[in-house]
């Protein structure tokens, strides 16, 4: 599968997320604040995690498609790839 710019940076935003928490620590910041941008980085990797499925989900969906065979396996392993991720 291939990995797109947006997709890319979505996981980038993430990384700089998880760095400020780190520094946050280090810093000795407010648990509350600590927790709000800990939740805003799980928020932000669980947006990724859908793009990334639903990209790949409409790209073997259209591959089998073009085959002539059946996507339901493809739809439903989506499915649970999503529901693994929350």
């Amino acid at each position: 599968m291939e990995y797109n710019d947006k997709m890319k940076n979505r996981v980038k935003r993430v990384e700089g997320q998880v760095r400020a928490i780190f520094r946050m620590m280090e810093e000795e910041k407010d648990c509350r604040d600590l927790v709000v941008q800990m939740s805003a980085a799980r928020n932000a990797l669980d947006r990724a995690i859908g793009l990334v499925v639903s990209s790949n989900l409409e790209q073997c969906v259209r591959e089998q498609i073009v085959k002539g065979e059946d996507t339901e396996a493809f739809i439903q392993e989506a499915v649970n790839l999503l529901i693994k991720s929350r």
